[in-house]
């Protein structure tokens, strides 16, 4: 792996931030990968792509692009040539005409699921307690704090646009299913990861694995880098 060409770039979700990432690119950059971060901007899906292809014009090489939640949508949506595999971890996948919120609700939600809906200022807020009951629920308690502290709100622009054709029906996709997820059901995440003819690993883990477990979140990237680099 020390010898590998593809770059690791990583797309955080909503209510998160680019940090959620840190504990995997610790681990890749273990194994020799280069791996990027940025931040989204969550205020609609076209500033949000715009903001990864600036990241990705930075680059040299092929691309093994990761999206988590809400930046499955995100990842899917560019259009650069460098892109050669995508990684989704617990994200959403809406199909050419559909929106991410048709995605997120096409199967319902469970009781501890939070309720969505735009705040005073217009953007989608989490309360403090969703971290430790939906959100990050497998955390330590000072990384649910850390996690409502620094949540990025989300735009409903982004999140109720129809897409355009996705990147991945042309590029190979895998896909991590979180099985304790209470923000986006199993179900929903497997009929996304099927209808992508995705690599599929399915966790015990909860809507953020990158934190509260981010080997197996390594280990499916990792297999994303190996399959581009041949």
């Amino acid at each position: 792996m020390g010898n590998t060409i593809a770059t690791v770039v990583l797309a955080h979700g909503a209510w998160a931030d680019e940090s959620s990432w840190s504990k995997v690119v610790t681990l890749l950059q273990s194994k020799g990968i280069k791996a990027v971060t940025f931040r989204l901007p969550l205020s609609s899906l076209a500033d949000d792509v715009a903001a990864l292809d600036k990241a990705l014009a930075l680059l040299d090489g092929p691309v093994v692009l990761v999206g988590h939640a809400y930046a499955g949508a995100v990842i899917a949506a560019t259009h650069s040539v460098k892109v050669r595999a995508l990684v989704y971890i617990a994200a959403l996948a809406p199909d050419e005409g559909e929106t991410v919120a048709d995605v997120f609700n096409r199967y319902g939600h469970d009781d501890k699921s939070p309720k969505i809906a735009p705040g005073d200022d217009g953007l989608i807020w989490l309360a403090p307690e969703t971290f430790g009951i939906a959100f990050a629920q497998h955390a330590s308690p000072a990384e649910q704090k850390a996690l409502a502290a620094k949540q990025l709100p989300i735009s409903p622009a982004a999140i109720t646009v129809q897409v355009e054709r996705p990147l991945w029906r042309d590029v190979p996709a895998w896909y991590l299913v979180a099985q304790h997820d209470h923000m986006i059901p199993e179900k929903t995440q497997r009929f996304m990861a099927e209808r992508m003819n995705a690599h599929i690993s399915a966790y015990p883990v909860d809507h953020i694995p990158s934190i509260t477990a981010p080997e197996l979140v390594e280990s499916l990237i990792v297999d994303a880098v190996r399959y581009v680099d041949g």
